[in-house]
């Protein structure tokens, strides 16, 4: 028995990494609303997970590691926690919405 747990755990280790590569890829825009050259509120560890959702990646936001929110326009890498001793670095487009 103790054999086949250390497979499966090899076998989820091994998918992790396939998304660790995917997400190592991607790259998120994300829309704001601005004015007066001033993003209203701000990007959440939600919106991360949602755009990386729009791309088909499933990710909860819990896993998405932000220090504080994003207030500013630009490009920021941000890390995701895939599975334990496993991380990825995406970078997130925050771009002024089209409305």
């Amino acid at each position: 028995i103790r054999l086949s747990l250390v497979g499966s755990e090899m076998c989820i280790r091994d998918r992790a990494k396939v998304v660790k590569e995917k997400l190592e890829k991607s790259v998120i825009d994300i829309g704001v609303k601005c004015g007066d050259g001033k993003m209203y509120g701000s990007v959440t560890t939600a919106d991360i997970a949602e755009g990386l959702k729009k791309q088909g990646i499933e990710i909860d936001k819990k896993k998405v590691v932000l220090k504080e929110n994003i207030k500013a326009l630009g490009v920021f890498e941000i890390e995701i926690k895939v599975y334990a001793g496993i991380s990825a670095k995406v970078k997130v487009n925050i771009v002024k919405a089209n409305d």
